[in-house]
């Protein structure tokens, strides 16, 4: 049984984690499933840290990577246990929800190269790519979310680097007319 003050202790340091930990995990689980799911999956999280709380890293950083690595097992194994229901058999369909772009012509064409080139890459030069710049995660962090060294992090996240630049470079660009420049006509 606890004593009551260190059950209070307990409470506040959850509380101050949940702060400040809820809204980034909410956008870490929301780019990596369906945003319906996100806070679901996030309370599960925050339910697993309330059960190892006894574990949470002391740093600040560290626990907030700690945490990113729990909802991200946690996706794993709903992303298992969705290859297992695919492999029996059901399919489920998933509706792809589009984003308007804007107006800039080169800035949408440049928004769906991205897009392309992110859908080409393996599923690990992704998880990479956004832990480094969607969660802002350095290395040691990076890694802990992950289980890796750091070291071997900052490889998988260069190579994710090159993956993804030889994508976008060998991606067939879409033929556009140019208008003719001011001043000149053209004769028919």
């Amino acid at each position: 049984m606890r004593h009551p003050a260190q059950a209070s202790d307990r409470e506040h340091t959850f509380r101050s984690l949940y702060e400040v930990v809820y809204p980034d995990l909410v956008r870490f689980v929301q780019r990596r499933a369906h945003p319906d799911h996100a806070e679901d999956v996030v309370a599960d999280a925050f339910l697993v840290v309330w059960r190892r709380l006894d574990e949470l890293p002391r740093r600040h950083e560290d626990a907030r990577a700690w945490t990113f690595g729990i909802a991200r097992n946690l996706l794993l194994n709903a992303h298992r246990g969705e290859q297992r229901r695919v492999a029996l058999g059901v399919r489920l369909a998933d509706a792809a929800a589009l984003v308007p772009l804007g107006d800039d012509a080169d800035a949408i064409v440049s928004r769906v190269d991205l897009a392309r080139a992110w859908r080409m890459l393996s599923e690990v030069h992704q998880e990479a790519l956004g832990l480094a710049v969607f969660e802002d995660l350095d290395a040691p962090r990076a890694a802990a979310v992950l289980g890796i060294s750091p070291v071997a992090f900052r490889l998988r996240l260069s190579r994710a680097r090159r993956a993804l630049r030889t994508l976008l470079e060998h991606l067939p660009r879409p033929s556009r007319t140019h208008a003719a420049p001011l001043g000149r006509t053209t004769a028919p």
